[in-house]
């Protein structure tokens, strides 16, 4: 029998009930002291010693006092990781995976670490086929068939043994104190958690978990996971080993293959293949950086097999010749929409898992291809998706024939965080279990959902007289849009940023980076700004405050088809100021607000 408890009472009704528990004990006259309220949610902070920004304060909070008792940015990014699995358990966690971008001070060098989950080793192009033919998209969605082998705590290990300088076992204390003691539910935590009600219980497990007594948490009470706690004590305590070797790697792949289903339930949750071996094979692993150079900045992302850092390169690559600084609003929107359209439709073709696919990851990024694409953008008039994509080792100018395939779905969540400290180390890192909720299934006893990520393949090719470089295939990372950003000027860093939010990510960090850069809006000016998303389709995304905006009737009439998104993104970033202080910066409304935080601050 688990433990999780969701009290439905406000704060200080909790503080009250605990006051009056135990008939034997005298009564007091004194309250039982409140639970600790969560910190304040600010999206900007400015100071001394280091900063850390995410989407939740008490995670932006754990980031803090690692920094605060001497640890550095690594440390700071995966103690702030390790909260994130238990604050927003629906975007990360242990059962999931990411890609993580580092700038080292001492050397003045950038690297990464692909924390992607792999498919299991018996996968091929036929993992999503039935009968020749895809099935439906939520039986692979809520299904072991999703799920692939979770790549977050190599990640851990990885970036610790190369750059951290603390145990994961002090890390992971501030995390696995906030499971155990609890945090306070807010209103994006309830809403989520109501939009995977129906299929959260059809898992007792999960349902357990996050709908104790069958009810939604409420709003103000607070939200404890000891499973999770155990979880962590026993992963800081035992290492990483233990999720890809011990106990806890034979309750996944036990989990994964029999799905544990309610039986009063009418779902059939598909079993999925992952074995111990998959689990003994998965590594973390170390890539270059994409870079491209834009308005002579060193701009570092993440390499396949994420599309993130050859996409966003591109699209900046498309822009430099436009002044955007000197463009009206209409212009350069239309501008940043289809420099976004070109490069998903290169990424569709391009951009696969290196380890099975001749990515052509230097040509896509040069400046030479990006020239050869720009010239099909014209002022008074739209690109037709799906656009073709074009060969980046042959570039030819302004070539807009060849066969076109669509931009296959990719969910909308993830979370991401950033993190600096006071020796200038920077770390950019997305983290995801893909679908909000990701799989819906929880790991019976163990306090975390399991990813769905497998489903970022194509299930079948996008246009099968294209080739497509993201089918299935054995150990094979699926294809994925993170795009952590680090930003470099003389060899220091300037800024930090990721969002998550599936494809629009790439939109999302592109839009960032131009509204800062180019339009000298303050980092969480350009953040809060709203945003536009193309990729490669016919229609494009725009969130309320461009879809109320005259700047929307312009643009349609230059050809542009808009459909509205309520949300698009939620960034958050770190900037070093010319006076030497960090700026951590976060959302002011998307998702609730952003949490952003310095070691000292220091404003003015």
């Amino acid at each position: 029998m688990r433990r999780t408890t969701v009290r439905r009472l406000s704060v200080w009704a909790v503080a009250a009930a605990m006051a009056s528990v135990g008939a034997t004990a005298p009564p007091s006259t004194a309250p039982a002291p409140a639970p600790k309220p969560p910190p304040a949610k600010t999206p900007v902070a400015a100071g001394y010693g280091g900063a850390v920004a995410s989407v939740d304060a008490d995670a932006s909070a754990a980031g803090i006092e690692v920094l605060r008792n001497g640890g550095n940015a690594v440390d700071a990014a995966v103690a702030t990781a390790a909260a994130l699995g238990v604050t927003e358990p629906y975007s990360a966690g242990i059962g999931g995976g990411g890609y993580f971008v580092h700038y080292d001070a001492k050397s003045r060098t950038v690297r990464t670490v692909d924390g992607r989950e792999t498919a299991p080793l018996s996968a091929d192009k036929s993992l999503f086929l039935e009968d020749g033919k895809p099935i439906a998209f939520e039986q692979a969605v809520t299904s072991g068939l999703g799920v692939g082998a979770p790549g977050t705590p190599a990640t851990w290990r990885t970036v610790l043994d190369k750059w951290g300088s603390e145990s994961l076992r002090t890390l992971l204390k501030p995390a696995e104190r906030l499971a155990r003691d609890g945090f306070t539910v807010d209103p994006t935590f309830r809403t989520q958690t109501q939009a995977n009600e129906a299929r959260f219980r059809d898992f007792p497990d999960t349902a357990e978990l996050f709908l104790p007594g069958g009810e939604l948490p409420v709003v103000g009470s607070r939200f404890k996971n000891p499973d999770l706690a155990r979880t962590y004590r026993e992963l800081g305590r035992e290492g990483v080993d233990e999720l890809y070797r011990g106990d806890l790697a034979r309750d996944i792949v036990r989990t994964v293959r029999k799905p544990p289903v309610d039986p009063k339930s009418a779902r059939v949750a598909r079993p999925g293949d992952l074995t111990a071996k998959d689990l003994r094979a998965y590594d973390a692993v170390g890539h270059a950086p994409t870079k491209v150079s834009y308005r002579g900045l060193d701009v570092y992302g993440i390499a396949p097999s994420s599309s993130g850092g050859t996409s966003v390169g591109e699209a900046l690559n498309i822009l430099e010749r436009t002044d955007l600084s000197a463009a009206s609003q209409t212009a350069y929107l239309h501008r940043s929409i289809e420099s976004s359209r070109i490069a998903f439709a290169d990424r569709g073709r391009w951009v696969g898992d290196p380890a099975f696919e001749d990515v052509p990851t230097r040509e896509l990024l040069s400046q030479r291809f990006a020239d050869s694409r720009e010239c099909l953008i014209k002022d008074d008039a739209v690109l037709t998706s799906p656009l073709a994509s074009a060969d980046p080792r042959k570039p030819t100018a302004c070539k807009a024939g060849g066969k076109a395939a669509p931009t296959t779905f990719e969910g909308e969540n993830t979370t991401h965080l950033t993190a600096a400290d006071k020796w200038g180390n920077v770390v950019a890192y997305t983290l995801t279990i893909e679908s909000t909720g990701g799989s819906g299934i929880t790991v019976p006893g163990r306090g975390f959902l399991l990813n769905n990520e497998l489903t970022d393949f194509s299930f079948s090719p996008a246009n099968p007289a294209v080739h497509d470089p993201n089918l299935p295939g054995p150990g094979k990372r699926p294809r994925s849009s993170i795009s952590p950003t680090i930003v470099l000027e003389n060899g220091r860093p300037l800024l930090a940023l990721g969002s998550p939010g599936g494809a629009t990510i790439i939109t999302t960090v592109l839009q960032t980076l131009t509204g800062h850069l180019d339009r000298g809006l303050p980092l969480v000016d350009a953040i809060a700004a709203p945003r536009a998303s193309q990729r490669n389709s016919a229609t494009t995304e725009l969130e309320p405050g461009l879809w109320d905006s005259p700047v929307r009737a312009r643009l349609e009439a230059l050809g542009h088809v808009f459909k509205q998104n309520p949300e698009i993104g939620a960034t958050t970033g770190v900037q070093r100021l010319p006076d030497g202080r960090w700026l951590a910066a976060a959302e002011r409304v998307r998702r609730g607000g952003g949490s952003a935080m310095v070691v000292r601050p220091a404003g003015g």
